[in-house]
């Protein structure tokens, strides 16, 4: 992977440097592991608008995250990309999660701060036309909440389109699986979209967090009601930082 479009002094995780060596395993585990053993025999998963995901192009695919499993679902769901999905470091420590991301070649993000590392490691995979996976709020909540402008920001410099979805029922997987039943999980695409740049390279704060704040509705229109937390009055939904794409 070439880095010499990113800015002097960007730091790229080496995973994302090398990420032709995952191709064919990610397509086994994405085809096998996936959509035959967990979509077949641990979810009942009904997705709605999976063709309107991009076939090529820098993308960000963006979820509202509820349950353990969503990285999983949405990876297996979209069946015209495989995904790179950005993880929480103290991931590649469980025993079985951490076996997944190394297998898959997830890279990183540490939680709490500015991780500059991460956000430099998701320009590079988009400038090369990569599609990424990323949860805005950063960790798991039953109802929406604010995130940070991290995922905003890197879309701005990438210039990549974005592809909004909803989860619903992936937080019960852990309590079916006790009663031995198929956790009945719901995946919505929504319409993709690029922010209104002008071209321009810096975006004013205030301006992000507006951008921001429009995504994050666009999510709240694929999730149940009870799911929407604080974007939960569609009437605040605005696109003027939005530009869909057909």
């Amino acid at each position: 992977m070439s880095t010499a479009d990113l800015p002097t002094g960007s730091r790229i995780a080496p995973i994302v440097l090398h990420q032709e060596r995952y191709t064919r395993r990610r397509r086994i585990l994405h085809d096998v592991v996936l959509r035959r053993f967990a979509f077949g025999l641990l979810w009942r998963v009904q997705t709605d608008g999976t063709g309107l995901v991009p076939p090529e192009g820098p993308l960000i695919v963006i979820m509202n995250h509820i349950g353990a499993i969503d990285p999983f679902v949405v990876v297996g769901a979209i069946t015209n990309r495989l995904l790179t999905p950005m993880s929480k470091i103290e991931n590649y420590r469980h025993p079985i999660v951490g076996l997944m991301a190394r297998a898959w070649g997830v890279y990183t993000v540490r939680r709490g701060a500015v991780d500059r590392q991460a956000l430099d490691s998701t320009i590079a995979l988009l400038r090369q036309g990569s599609a990424v996976l990323i949860a805005p709020e950063g960790t798991r909540h039953p109802c929406m909440a604010d995130p940070k402008d991290g995922t905003t920001y890197v879309a701005t410099k990438a210039n990549a389109v974005i592809q909004p979805m909803g989860l619903d029922g992936t937080d019960l997987f852990l309590g079916s699986l006790r009663r031995l039943r198929r956790t009945p999980v719901t995946v919505r695409f929504g319409r993709p979209f690029c922010f209104r740049t002008d071209g321009r390279t810096r975006i004013p704060r205030d301006e992000l967090r507006q951008m921001t704040r429009e995504m994050m509705y666009q999510i709240a229109l694929l999730v149940p009601e009870q799911r929407r937390g604080i974007y939960h009055d569609l009437s605040q939904l605005t696109t003027d930082t939005l530009q869909f794409v057909e």
